[in-house]
């Protein structure tokens, strides 16, 4: 899903365009097969799990595209900025978080197919535990997790989808949701993902008076999110923010990639 935060770029056609020093940015320019200048202001923190590349990625062709009239559509944009994803992390992308920041909302992503879910008014608090952590490292360990203990992961990898997909059905019921929240980080924890940082962001949540509270991201470092009842999620940011983490109180955000009149 996509949350409020957003990332703002600016692309101008200059006749002396500077290379970005970004692979995602760069990739941009290179796929569009043009040159120009770029400027960004981000409200997302880098590398803390929250799809800032994706973000970064889809605002920069957005941007492109609006400024030399390519006529792309918002399809071609998270299409594009997916292989733009795939290329710079080495086939280890996945089209999750470029769809969100292309459409916005809650997108089910399941094979090769995307279905936008009905919109919700969630109220959301997000926890940076600011501990890096290297998503291919995550990922990397997970596979060799599942390659030594094949019998324990995958039915564990199962019960991750089939908490999701009965997620879903609860998308109007936080209480309900937020028993799926914890089943879903319970089984991260399993895969080896979580954080002493990120649990104890987590449990604090829970005991501030949140429906249900998980890692997001790759884990082993980075943010997890809360999910609140509307009179409490100023409580649970300051639980989370007591365990010396940064929190976002936020919600879901339905528009996706849009052209800014005045930033």
């Amino acid at each position: 899903m996509a949350i409020k935060p957003r990332v703002f770029v600016t692309v101008r056609d200059t006749k002396r365009p500077q290379r970005a020093k970004s692979p995602y940015i760069d990739s941009c320019f290179a796929a569009m097969e043009v040159m120009g200048s770029v400027y960004i202001n981000s409200q997302i923190p880098s590398s803390s799990g929250l799809g800032s590349s994706a973000a970064v990625t889809v605002a920069t062709l957005s941007a492109i595209n609006d400024e030399f009239k390519k006529n792309k559509t918002r399809e071609d944009i998270a299409n594009m900025a997916f292989e733009i994803e795939k290329k710079v992390q080495k086939g280890r992308a996945s089209p999750t978080d470029t769809t969100v920041s292309s459409y916005g909302g809650i997108v089910l992503i399941s094979g090769g197919s995307r279905r936008r879910l009905p919109p919700q008014n969630m109220h959301l608090v997000i926890g940076d535990s600011l501990v890096s952590h290297s998503t291919a490292r995550m990922v990397e360990q997970v596979a060799e997790l599942k390659k030594n203990h094949p019998d324990i992961v995958d039915p564990v990898l199962d019960a991750i989808e089939g908490v999701s997909l009965s997620a879903i059905h609860f998308l109007n019921n936080p209480k309900e949701l937020g028993r799926y929240m914890n089943m879903n980080n319970a089984l991260l924890e399993v895969l080896g993902v979580g954080h002493p940082q990120l649990s104890k962001m987590v449990l604090a949540s829970r005991n501030a008076g949140a429906f249900g509270a998980k890692i997001t991201g790759a884990g082993g470092g980075g943010c997890m999110v809360a999910l609140c009842p509307k009179q409490l999620k100023h409580r649970v940011a300051g639980a989370i923010e007591a365990c010396d983490a940064r929190a976002i109180v936020t919600g879901i955000d339905t528009e996706g990639a849009r052209k800014e009149k005045n930033v």
